[in-house]
């Protein structure tokens, strides 16, 4: 019987957590396997209230509250280092809180595992929830960390990792800035299988554009060195093109191209593994729920 671990990361939205445990227990109800709930408390400021029914099938829930709101990413990371540390299991699912990543599909990440011979599994995004607008932009995010990085990635937290997967994130200074950047860059053997991007339970999502382009300047910050690479061609060969016809229109590409290696390269200063080290110190309390 295998070990899972859900690793929920939550900040201010219980409501939806709440909902989110409900769910998952419905959905595991026929699985043999020990299902598992680590949930990071990102220094939350409402007060927590868990509405959770006579969870039947989840064999434990454990809450980590941090001292220190550190964000999304730091969160993940924080919970992957404790997993390893002071738990034991086999594979480890990270998901959002909020229902956008979808309860049933966990039924798919552990019958995936039982036959991929201990690879880690990604969700690979075939359908999203969002406007056209927000397709659009997310769209253009893949084909830009395409072009500068070499890498197409089309999953986000949405995962089941094997336990050698989670030593090497632990070990790479890049999960403190950017979980699927991080992903991509320490594990190479890894199945995917379709995942559809769910609705949020309450309220609006949290992935505002401001948020997308964030997300997507960390992803690409991993491959820092590879994007100086490319774009260092890039303003070559564009210079060269362009060079009978400078002007300021012209020079806009050149101008954003620089803003964004500013902009990774700034990013690419999270990536700090001093605090990744010490994530742990950040943990306030522990409380067993289940």
């Amino acid at each position: 019987m295998k070990s899972f671990k859900i690793l929920i990361p939550v900040y201010n939205d219980w409501q939806s957590v709440s909902k989110l445990l409900n769910n998952i227990d419905n959905e595991i109800e026929n699985l043999t396997h020990k299902i598992s709930i680590i949930i990071i408390d990102d220094a939350s400021t409402f007060d927590r209230q868990l509405e959770i029914e006579n969870l039947l099938n989840i064999n434990s829930i454990k809450i980590l509250s941090m001292k220190e709101n550190r964000g999304h990413a730091r969160c993940i990371a924080a919970g992957l280092k404790y997993i390893f540390e002071k738990e034991e299991f086999d594979y480890v699912i990270p998901m959002d809180g909020d229902g956008e990543d979808r309860p049933e599909e966990i039924i798919e990440f552990i019958k995936s595992s039982e036959s991929a011979a201990e690879q880690t599994i990604v969700g690979e995004r075939v359908k999203r929830s969002e406007a056209f607008i927000f397709k659009f932009c997310y769209f253009f995010h893949k084909i830009i960390t395409l072009v500068f990085t070499g890498h197409s990635i089309k999953f986000g937290n949405f995962t089941c990792l094997t336990k050698s997967t989670v030593e090497k994130m632990i070990n790479e200074k890049a999960t403190w800035n950017s979980f699927s950047g991080a992903l991509t860059k320490v594990e190479k053997n890894k199945i995917s299988i379709p995942s559809i991007r769910g609705e949020r339970y309450f309220g609006p999502s949290k992935m505002s554009l401001s948020n997308l382009i964030n997300h997507s300047l960390s992803i690409i910050s991993v491959f820092k060195n590879t994007v100086l690479i490319r774009s260092a061609l890039f303003i070559i060969i564009y210079i060269l093109l362009i060079k009978s016809n400078a002007s300021i229109i012209t020079a806009i590409p050149l101008i954003l191209l620089l803003i964004m290696i500013y902009l990774i390269s700034s990013l690419a200063l999270r990536e700090n593994m001093d605090e990744f080290d010490k994530a742990l110190s950040n943990i306030k309390n522990i409380d067993v729920v289940k």
